[in-house]
């Protein structure tokens, strides 16, 4: 049985269209995985828009079980080992092109179906569409603007080595940190010129670029808007720059932490609350304070975020960001206070947001929109009440984050709140998948033990 709402044919119209306009002559069909990686299938055009009509586009529900190293945990139970298919409906807003192939292609992001017409509930899309549900069932609009953070290093072909910083335009690579610095972000023009061009051709509406604490670390701030549409923007976005980086002969990553001497990537998330009726900020009131809503927002962050942490830090490398050193460690709130984890920064009525700046950039940003919103929505709707403001330091009181991915994975499956708002079969699939890749880092012989216990124990 087809899903009666989706339109099959004003979809195939619409994309037919596009892809005449454009000259399209193949479509990359993409669906982010569990760890926002792009599965999916790449079609001739005149293929693609043929199987829209009769679902003929469809992968194995497995690919949500797909572990980040591309191994298939055990999951039957929750997906079973028979592994049925899924019929992929692309959504006709995601549509694009991929500006840096020679040949004119296309990506477009699907949303998966099962055979009787439910959406598949561990897609991560389906996740964030069913938080927004519950917004949207009490009349609230959220708006987010995500702040994704990165690192250039040179290109490594050995995993055993140490990742290294790349030379920029001047021949030279930087000696010290040059945070904010213009001519330290200039040293890769050529990278960025083409990111915001590739940007402008996909309707990736990044803001503000600039140099972050980090050797050769930049920050990308995107314009608020939508939470669905900021999730597939930022997926988008780490494709569009890590191509791009290769094709100047660079790598870009996304890891939290990926060298042992700089700080870590975030991705950070400012989240606004709008009233769908009146379309004014709830989280102020009129005379310019912080209403009960926003402060419930912010102790439903403070209550529930040690527990979704692995939306917010999905991966062993996660944990390593969290130091005294440009991340937080714990969930105190303050105003402008970037030592809190949760930062509400200096704004008008209108504007009234927080930031919350525990999420690594390595989070699918689809799982990491939801969480947040969803630890607001339980804030909200229990009526929490936030801690005293932090005025002061918030690295001086102690980490009340998990130091592992082990402990974090524990504390969220035992959340029986969160496992309402985000779904039974999606928390118990996320916690196999994210302990098999546990099982497999552990089972990895590090540089640091053959060069200290080799010869000396």
């Amino acid at each position: 049985m087809s899903d009666d709402k989706y339109d099959y044919a004003r979809v195939k119209d619409e994309l037919g269209a596009w892809c005449d306009e454009n000259r399209i002559t193949e479509v990359e069909c993409l669906v982010p995985d569990l760890s926002g990686i792009a599965r999916g299938k790449i079609l001739p055009t005149e293929k693609f828009l043929k199987g829209i009509l009769s679902d003929a586009h469809r992968l194995p529900e497995g690919i949500f079980t797909q572990m980040v190293t591309g191994d298939f945990p055990d999951t039957d139970g929750i997906v079973p080992l028979m592994d049925i298919d899924v019929t992929l409906h692309p959504d006709v807003s995601t549509m694009r092109p991929v500006p840096w192939y020679g040949e004119p292609t296309g990506q477009v992001i699907c949303d998966c179906i099962y055979p009787d017409g439910r959406p598949v509930d561990i897609s991560a899309r389906q996740v964030l569409r069913n938080v927004l549900k519950l917004y949207s069932d009490k009349g609230w609009k959220p708006i987010v603007a995500p702040e994704v953070e990165m690192y250039l290093v040179k290109t490594n072909v050995d995993p055993d080595l140490p990742l290294e910083a790349p030379v920029g335009r001047s021949g030279r690579v930087e000696t010290g940190r040059q945070a904010f610095g213009i001519d330290a972000a200039n040293e890769f023009d050529s990278i960025f010129e083409d990111v915001y061009d590739y940007c402008e051709a996909t309707q990736i509406d990044i803001d503000t670029l600039n140099h972050e604490a980090g050797v050769a670390q930049m920050e990308v701030n995107f314009l608020h808007g939508d939470p669905l549409d900021l999730a597939d923007q930022v997926f988008l976005f780490k494709r569009t720059l890590r191509q791009t980086a290769i094709n100047h002969g660079v790598f870009a990553t996304f890891m939290a932490k990926p060298m042992q001497n700089e700080p870590g990537s975030a991705l950070h998330i400012h989240q606004s609350l709008y009233d769908v009726k009146t379309d004014e900020n709830i989280f102020s009131n009129s005379d310019g304070s912080n209403s009960d809503l926003f402060l419930s927002y912010i102790a439903g962050l403070q209550t529930y975020a040690q527990d979704i942490m692995p939306m917010f830090a999905p991966n062993v490398n996660s944990y390593r960001r969290f130091t005294y050193e440009e991340a937080p460690i714990n969930t105190h709130w303050g105003r402008d206070n970037r030592s809190c984890g949760l930062r509400v920064p200096r704004s008008g009525n209108d504007a009234r947001r927080i930031e919350n700046r525990l999420p690594g950039a390595d989070v699918n940003p689809y799982l990491a929109i939801a969480a947040t919103l969803a630890c607001g929505y339980l804030g909200m709707t229990e009526g929490l009440k936030p801690t005293a403001e932090e005025t002061g330091n918030a690295y001086e009181h102690e980490r009340d984050l998990p130091y592992h991915l082990s402990d974090a994975l524990e504390r969220f499956e035992e959340n029986e709140n969160l496992r309402k708002v985000l779904g039974e079969r999606f928390v118990d699939l996320l916690c196999i998948v994210k302990r098999d890749e546990q099982d497999t880092y552990d089972r990895v012989i590090s540089s640091w033990e053959r060069e200290h216990l080799l010869l000396n124990v």
